[in-house]
């Protein structure tokens, strides 16, 4: 996505939905986790790391890749598998501006099932609380609180959310451009 950031689990203009593999999720998490593009990014956030003030920077950056993988694996693969749920994103790629936009967020509490059917979203939501709680094993005491922790999950999936604007609208950017 803008020719730097990885997406691996976008389909655009799908006719019929295809439904995806566990073996298949693994590899998407995987991809999304250790693209070599994801790790400059990881860096950003390991500096600006909130709540992490006097951590050296390794210490940092390590928790914020740990915080990025476990977050992939559990919300595109492990959860998806084990409840038959679709991680991808698909694009709608028409409709007004607003109704895209509302489309593109409504996207990390809906998603597809096995069957193509719509329902909530269990491996985006529940995965990233997990994530968040399983980030405590590695997190300083001072960043452990209930409060913390309610942080690290509702930052990951406004970050979610806003990656599927991303993904909804970077085709209409890359025709503009004239990219493929």
């Amino acid at each position: 996505m803008f020719g730097v950031l990885p997406n691996y689990t976008t389909v655009e203009g799908a006719k019929q939905y295809q439904p995806v593999s566990a073996l298949q999720k693994f590899h998407m998490a995987e991809q999304n986790s250790f693209d070599p593009y994801v790790f400059p990014f990881v860096g950003v956030v390991a500096e600006v790391g909130a709540g992490q003030k006097g951590l050296n920077f390794g210490r940092r950056y390590a928790m914020a890749l740990s915080d990025n993988s476990i977050g992939n694996y559990l919300t595109t693969a492990v959860l998806p598998s084990v409840l038959h749920q679709d991680p991808r994103y698909f694009e709608r790629g028409t409709g007004g501006l607003l109704s895209r936009i509302g489309y593109a967020a409504s996207r990390s509490v809906v998603t597809h099932g096995a069957s193509g059917a719509s329902q909530f979203n269990v491996s985006e939501i529940g995965g990233n609380g997990i994530a968040a709680a399983v980030s405590n094993l590695y997190y300083p005491a001072a960043d452990r609180a209930l409060t913390s922790t309610l942080t690290r999950w509702g930052t990951q999936i406004m970050w979610d959310t806003l990656s599927n604007e991303l993904k909804e609208f970077w085709p209409d950017v890359r025709r503009k451009f004239g990219r493929p």
